[in-house]
Protein backbone atom coordinates (compact mmCIF):
# COMPACT_ATOMS: atom_id res chain seq x y z
CA UNK A 1 0.00 0.00 0.00
CA UNK A 2 1.58 3.27 -1.00
CA UNK A 3 1.30 5.91 1.33
CA UNK A 4 0.71 9.82 0.29
CA UNK A 5 1.38 12.75 2.78
CA UNK A 6 -0.80 15.89 1.39
CA UNK A 7 0.21 18.50 3.39
CA UNK A 8 -0.91 22.55 3.20
CA UNK A 9 2.24 24.26 3.21
CA UNK A 10 5.75 24.13 2.43
CA UNK A 11 8.45 22.68 5.19
CA UNK A 12 11.08 24.43 4.06
CA UNK A 13 15.33 22.85 4.80
CA UNK A 14 16.13 22.46 8.52
CA UNK A 15 15.57 20.38 11.68
CA UNK A 16 11.67 19.01 11.26
CA UNK A 17 12.61 18.48 7.46
CA UNK A 18 15.37 16.32 8.22
CA UNK A 19 13.54 14.46 11.27
CA UNK A 20 10.56 13.84 8.18
CA UNK A 21 12.94 12.87 5.79
CA UNK A 22 15.09 10.39 8.49
CA UNK A 23 11.22 8.47 10.02
CA UNK A 24 9.99 8.24 6.48
CA UNK A 25 13.38 6.46 5.04
CA UNK A 26 13.30 4.31 8.04
CA UNK A 27 9.44 3.60 6.84
CA UNK A 28 10.22 2.84 3.90
CA UNK A 29 12.90 0.39 4.41
CA UNK A 30 11.19 -1.49 7.12
CA UNK A 31 7.67 -1.29 5.71
CA UNK A 32 8.53 -2.75 2.24
CA UNK A 33 8.80 -5.96 3.41
CA UNK A 34 5.33 -5.83 4.89
CA UNK A 35 3.62 -4.52 1.28
CA UNK A 36 3.78 -0.75 2.94
CA UNK A 37 5.18 2.04 1.23
CA UNK A 38 6.73 4.10 -0.64
CA UNK A 39 5.98 7.15 1.08
CA UNK A 40 5.26 10.28 -0.73
CA UNK A 41 4.45 13.80 0.39
CA UNK A 42 2.09 16.44 -1.74
CA UNK A 43 2.61 20.00 -0.89
CA UNK A 44 -0.39 21.97 -2.00
CA UNK A 45 -0.26 25.87 -1.10
CA UNK A 46 -3.01 28.12 -1.59
CA UNK A 47 -1.85 31.32 -2.95
CA UNK A 48 -4.82 33.31 -3.54
CA UNK A 49 -5.59 33.08 -0.30
CA UNK A 50 -9.19 31.40 -0.73
CA UNK A 51 -9.36 29.71 2.89
CA UNK A 52 -9.82 26.13 4.25
CA UNK A 53 -12.32 26.21 0.90
CA UNK A 54 -9.61 26.51 -1.62
CA UNK A 55 -7.45 23.98 0.61
CA UNK A 56 -9.62 21.85 0.53
CA UNK A 57 -10.36 21.57 -3.46
CA UNK A 58 -5.98 21.18 -3.35
CA UNK A 59 -6.03 18.94 -0.90
CA UNK A 60 -8.95 16.58 -3.00
CA UNK A 61 -6.79 16.68 -5.77
CA UNK A 62 -3.62 15.63 -4.30
CA UNK A 63 -5.91 12.45 -3.17
CA UNK A 64 -5.61 8.99 -5.40
CA UNK A 65 -8.27 7.72 -6.82
CA UNK A 66 -10.11 5.36 -4.12
CA UNK A 67 -7.33 5.90 -1.56
CA UNK A 68 -8.03 5.03 2.17
CA UNK A 69 -8.14 8.84 3.81
CA UNK A 70 -6.55 9.58 7.05
CA UNK A 71 -7.86 13.33 8.19
CA UNK A 72 -5.21 14.87 10.83
CA UNK A 73 -7.52 17.02 13.24
CA UNK A 74 -8.11 17.76 16.70
CA UNK A 75 -11.16 17.13 16.96
CA UNK A 76 -10.49 12.98 15.61
CA UNK A 77 -9.80 10.27 17.53
CA UNK A 78 -7.10 9.86 19.48
CA UNK A 79 -5.58 6.05 19.33
CA UNK A 80 -2.67 4.40 20.35
CA UNK A 81 0.85 3.52 18.16
CA UNK A 82 -0.62 -0.23 18.28
CA UNK A 83 -4.32 0.54 17.24
CA UNK A 84 -2.72 2.82 14.27
CA UNK A 85 -0.69 -0.10 12.98
CA UNK A 86 -3.47 -2.47 12.81
CA UNK A 87 -5.69 -0.06 10.90
CA UNK A 88 -2.88 0.06 8.34
CA UNK A 89 -2.06 -3.77 8.28
CA UNK A 90 -6.50 -3.83 8.50
CA UNK A 91 -6.77 -1.41 5.06
CA UNK A 92 -3.49 -3.59 3.68
CA UNK A 93 -4.74 -6.32 3.68
CA UNK A 94 -8.09 -5.26 2.22
CA UNK A 95 -6.55 -4.90 -0.72
CA UNK A 96 -6.59 -0.93 -0.35
CA UNK A 97 -3.45 0.34 -2.59
CA UNK A 98 -3.16 3.57 -1.39
CA UNK A 99 -3.39 5.74 1.74
CA UNK A 100 -3.64 9.42 1.31
CA UNK A 101 -3.04 11.42 5.41
CA UNK A 102 -4.34 15.14 5.31
CA UNK A 103 -2.84 17.75 7.34
CA UNK A 104 -4.82 21.17 6.70
CA UNK A 105 -3.45 25.00 6.93
CA UNK A 106 -3.81 27.12 9.93
CA UNK A 107 -6.99 26.73 10.32
CA UNK A 108 -6.67 23.02 9.68
CA UNK A 109 -9.34 20.72 7.50
CA UNK A 110 -12.70 21.66 5.92
CA UNK A 111 -16.20 19.92 7.39
CA UNK A 112 -16.15 18.31 3.98
CA UNK A 113 -12.78 16.63 3.72
CA UNK A 114 -13.14 15.55 7.60
CA UNK A 115 -16.45 13.70 6.81
CA UNK A 116 -15.08 12.01 3.60
CA UNK A 117 -12.19 10.47 5.42
CA UNK A 118 -11.53 6.75 6.81
CA UNK A 119 -10.33 7.75 9.95
CA UNK A 120 -10.08 11.19 11.45
CA UNK A 121 -6.91 10.71 13.68
CA UNK A 122 -5.88 13.56 16.46
CA UNK A 123 -2.53 13.54 18.32
CA UNK A 124 -4.42 15.26 20.88
CA UNK A 125 -6.50 18.20 21.89
CA UNK A 126 -3.06 20.77 22.06
CA UNK A 127 -2.86 22.28 18.69
CA UNK A 128 0.72 21.74 17.13
CA UNK A 129 2.03 23.60 14.30
CA UNK A 130 2.38 22.34 11.12
CA UNK A 131 5.90 20.97 10.54
CA UNK A 132 5.64 19.17 13.88
CA UNK A 133 2.66 17.50 13.30
CA UNK A 134 4.83 16.03 9.86
CA UNK A 135 7.58 15.04 11.96
CA UNK A 136 4.84 13.10 14.41
CA UNK A 137 3.30 11.88 11.58
CA UNK A 138 6.06 10.16 10.22
CA UNK A 139 7.59 9.09 13.30
CA UNK A 140 4.40 7.32 14.12
CA UNK A 141 4.04 5.69 10.36
CA UNK A 142 7.79 4.19 10.95
CA UNK A 143 6.57 3.17 14.38
CA UNK A 144 3.50 1.35 13.24
CA UNK A 145 5.85 -0.79 10.74
CA UNK A 146 7.86 -1.42 13.44
CA UNK A 147 5.26 -2.58 15.31
CA UNK A 148 4.01 -5.04 12.40
CA UNK A 149 7.48 -5.77 11.90
CA UNK A 150 7.99 -7.13 15.18
CA UNK A 151 11.09 -4.76 15.66
CA UNK A 152 11.92 -3.92 18.89
CA UNK A 153 11.72 0.19 18.17
CA UNK A 154 8.22 0.11 19.85
CA UNK A 155 8.24 -0.33 23.61
CA UNK A 156 4.40 -0.72 25.15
Amino acid sequence: MRLRICAVGRLRAGPESALVDDYLERFDRTGRALGLGPVSVQEVEDRRGGGMAAEAVLLERAIPQGAVVVALDERGRMTGSTEFADSLARWRDAGRSDMALLIGGADGLSSELRARADMVLSFGPMVWPHMLVRVMLAEQLYRAASILAGNPYHRA
